[in-house]
């Protein structure tokens, strides 16, 4: 009788976690984070066939900048597109898009085809905006920036699980995490495709969708007539243009300050997940209620701010201690800044925007993946490794002032 319970108690759990939108989208989440994460370990020594070393960081900056550009360009058509179509269809070609570009990068062969593999994923980065769109099609707006947390939880243990595989593949082939990762966009899309249902129904999607709306530029300047949308734009750019400073660098700068191989650019991102969770699964569901969007938004940009400072103290003092220290504290900020900034966003968007509104703020992410990583190269090139970090500090620094605009806008002090 006892297992009779255990299993119908299985089976009841099973089809509730089917039935949960939420925990459907975490799945996709963790999923997604996996695939683009594992690459992480590898990407410098597959580069680094092709290039002097001289010029590493240099290249791994214009390729990430590269696949960044071609998400600009599409992320806001994708997110139109969700509008009108929903968000299912937009979200099943995205992952499709990034193992098609998995498989071309881990082919490899010359450093075009490095190049192409990461245009071709970044013309069809739609996913995380498809996501995000899903999530409020589905939840209250008090609930937003809670459920955003839980799926940055996700992604969290995503970031835990990706580069320590990545780490592990790339010991016996530099290319076998490639694989891996387009293996995993296809496990996403058979999920999507079997577990998750339209999150937009047709009533509530845009009426028609005009050539207008498929321009880049345009989508911007609807979005960015909106005072608060204006001000949380600015600010999350800030961000990201920083971090995105420190994600295309930080591979380079452990194998030239630390000297570490695969495994250990793993280890230390498996310490980026772990905090991910703490953060975004854990602190943020319990502050978020008491403090609000705006409050845990720029506390998130002043911790940010320190674990720059801290990274860049380790060409000062070379110390792993001081490494995982450093990516606590800034995964914290991260951690406590991006789901209160989704949730800030997301209420600001009506029903019919949503998705356009999501693509767009994706789409400014990706200006800032443009040219975050070509001035951390050229700054650790010019002025030393340590460059990228100090500046960043600076960076995040001017988001946390440019945030508390939105006090001039209802939000709460």
């Amino acid at each position: 009788m006892y297992r009779l319970i255990q299993r119908q108690n299985f089976v009841s759990s099973a089809s509730s976690l089917l039935t949960d939108r939420t925990a459907i989208l975490a799945v996709t989440v963790f999923l997604n984070v996996s695939g683009f994460t594992i690459i992480n370990p590898v990407v410098p020594l597959l580069v680094g066939r092709y290039v002097p070393e001289s010029q590493l960081a240099l290249t791994v900056g214009v390729i990430v900048s590269v696949y960044a550009a071609c998400a600009f360009l599409a992320a806001p058509v994708l997110g139109a597109l969700s509008d009108r179509y929903g968000r299912r269809p937009v979200l099943l070609v995205s992952l499709f898009g990034s193992a098609i570009g998995y498989v071309v990068f881990g082919i490899g062969g010359a450093l075009s085809v490095l190049f192409a593999g990461r245009i071709i994923d970044g013309l069809t980065a739609g996913n995380i905006g498809a996501i995000y769109a899903s999530v409020a099609d589905v939840t209250p707006p008090a609930e937003r920036g809670r459920v955003y947390g839980m799926l940055g939880a996700a992604g969290g243990v995503g970031f835990m699980f990706g580069p320590v595989v990545g780490g592990l593949l790339g010991e016996i082939s530099p290319t076998a995490p490639l694989f891996a990762a387009a293996v995993l966009a296809l496990l996403n899309m058979l999920w999507v495709h079997v577990a998750l249902g339209e999150t937009l129904p047709a009533e509530r999607r845009a009426p028609v969708l005009r050539w207008r709306q498929l321009n880049v530029l345009s989508q911007f300047s609807g979005v960015l007539s909106d005072r608060t949308l204006r001000i949380a734009f600015a600010a999350s750019f800030l961000f990201y243009f920083a971090a995105t400073m420190m994600q295309s660098n930080i591979s380079v700068f452990m194998i030239e300050v630390l000297r570490f191989g695969p495994l250990g650019i793993g280890m230390a991102l498996f310490v980026v997940g772990i905090m991910d969770i703490l953060a975004q699964g854990v602190l943020t569901r319990r502050l978020l209620p008491r403090y609000g969007e705006y409050r845990l938004a720029r506390a998130g940009l002043m911790i940010n701010a320190a674990g720059f400072l801290l990274i860049g103290a380790i060409v000062l003092l070379p110390s792993v201690f001081l490494l995982i220290l450093a990516i606590v504290v800034f995964t914290l900020g991260d951690g406590l800044f991006m789901p209160a900034m989704n949730g800030l966003v997301a209420n600001a968007a009506s029903d019919e925007t949503q998705g356009r509104v999501q693509g767009a703020y994706q789409g400014q992410q990706a200006i800032a993946r443009i040219f975050g990583p070509l001035l951390a190269a050229a700054l650790a090139l010019n002025l030393g490794t340590s460059a990228p970090y100090w500046a960043g500090a600076l960076i995040v620094a001017a988001g946390t002032v440019m945030l508390t605009g939105l006090r001039q806008v209802g939000q709460p002090r």
